[in-house]
């Protein structure tokens, strides 16, 4: 994973876009977020299997996003899941890491969040998981 900083610079990297947190009751966590910290939900939207996720526009460029995961699944941890990197080519961002070393967790799709964005996710050294995204 040599040079990462290199590979950020050259595909374009233009900052965090937000930060995924798994969380086990999503209401209660929108009292601390939302209420409590004064965040803004911009937007939320259903996944697949109906559970609602939120993003939560906290101010000054840090966005959270609320993906409800408890409910007693022992195959994902509580906890940060993701970095979202804003990219100016999730392909390019994505062809960059696997040659790097990074391992696939999903290739690049077109996805509705509420709105298109191009996608994608990659295993980083450490087994941390990196989104690459872009609003279409």
């Amino acid at each position: 994973m040599k040079g990462m900083a290199k590979i950020m610079t050259k595909i374009g990297v233009k900052g965090a876009h937000h930060f995924g947190l798994f969380v086990a009751d999503a209401s209660r966590s929108l009292t601390l977020y939302r209420d409590a910290l004064g965040g803004t939900v911009t937007h939320s939207f259903l996944t697949e299997d109906g559970r609602t996720i939120y993003m939560v526009d906290l101010g000054g460029g840090a966005v959270v996003e609320l993906i409800p995961y408890g409910e007693g699944r022992a195959d994902v941890a509580i906890g940060w899941a993701h970095l979202a990197l804003e990219v100016d080519d999730v392909q390019a961002a994505y062809d960059a890491c696997l040659a790097a070393g990074c391992v696939s967790w999903k290739a690049p799709t077109i996805t509705d969040i509420g709105y298109p964005a191009h996608l994608a996710y990659v295993h980083g050294p450490d087994g941390e998981l990196l989104e690459f995204y872009k609003e279409l």
